[in-house]
């Protein structure tokens, strides 16, 4: 696992701190103007998503080895992906990028508590490494708090410059992404079919689920379609290299974000079919 102990910390560190340059502080006021559509979509994230993955683990019997890496991805925050995707789906980018920074600098604390609650419910005892949740906490802050402040402050003293590379920094996100999913392929090729199999079958039904879930309660509670667009791609996208990065605090072997593997394959394959569907539909409605 040493390719992916080594890069993950590395490439989610960056990965938000591009973040950080693409936010200003309207991105966070803005929640205080409308707090209806961020509510519904944090509500979502924070708490309904954890829930149906505990529910389809035990529904699904998966195997315990499975079920902490599914929580894992459950707990992660939205990622700089479900921003891209939510603008190439006419949705409302403005609500993403909100939630996208509330979760990940909330994710500091939430992300360690539903971990360690997964590992009591599940009586699991082979956690490899003997590390708290605050010492959980502190290692994110370090890697998602402060490279979002530091990206936040290069905007400011750089302003126009970094306005004129958002994409160039989106791209840069999604490459080092794929290139720590890469890493976990490339390290267990051998078992990858097997990991796989046992994986994908939760990992599809999750995102799907998730999906469905944040589209249809935005369409009833949420102000309009772009917002239902966002908040649902956003319940389906997750930060997958948080999750691998928390991984590598706790375990020893890749098996056991293998669920995380999976969960990026599908997600990034559900969510193009989905937006590929919207813009269908809106070029027929033209």
């Amino acid at each position: 696992m040493g390719i992916v102990t080594s890069i993950a910390p590395i490439a989610l560190a960056i990965i938000m701190l591009c973040l950080g340059a693409s936010l200003t502080v309207s991105d966070f006021s803005r929640v205080i103007k409308n707090p209806k559509d961020f509510f519904i979509g944090f509500i979502c994230q924070l708490f309904v998503l954890p829930i149906v993955a505990y529910l389809l683990i035990i529904i699904l019997k998966v195997p315990t080895e499975m079920a902490l890496g599914v929580m894992l991805i459950a707990a992660a925050p939205g990622g700089v992906t479900s921003n891209v995707l939510t603008k190439f789906a006419d949705g409302d980018v403005a609500l993403s990028i909100s939630l996208t920074a509330f979760m990940s600098l909330l994710s500091i604390i939430s992300v360690p508590f539903i971990i360690f609650t997964t590992i009591g419910l599940f009586e699991i005892s082979y956690v490899a490494k003997e590390i708290s949740m605050i010492g959980i906490s502190l290692k994110m802050f370090f890697v998602v708090t402060v490279p979002v402040i530091v990206g936040m402050i290069i905007r400011r003293l750089t302003g126009d410059l970094v306005i004129r590379n958002l994409k160039m920094l989106q791209r840069i996100s999604i490459i080092l992404f794929l290139t720590v999913f890469a890493a976990i392929y490339i390290e267990e090729w051998d078992n990858i079919v097997s990991f796989l199999a046992r994986a994908g079958l939760i990992a599809l039904i999750l995102n799907v689920t998730m999906m469905i879930i944040g589209f249809y309660v935005a369409k009833f509670f949420a102000s309009g379609e772009a917002q239902q667009r966002a908040i649902s791609l956003e319940c389906g996208l997750q930060n997958g290299t948080l999750a691998v990065f928390v991984g590598t605090q706790l375990f020893d072997s890749v098996v056991y974000m293998v669920p995380t593997a999976a969960y990026a394959l599908i997600m990034m394959t559900t969510s193009l079919i989905f937006v590929f569907i919207l813009r269908k539909n809106n070029f027929n409605q033209k």
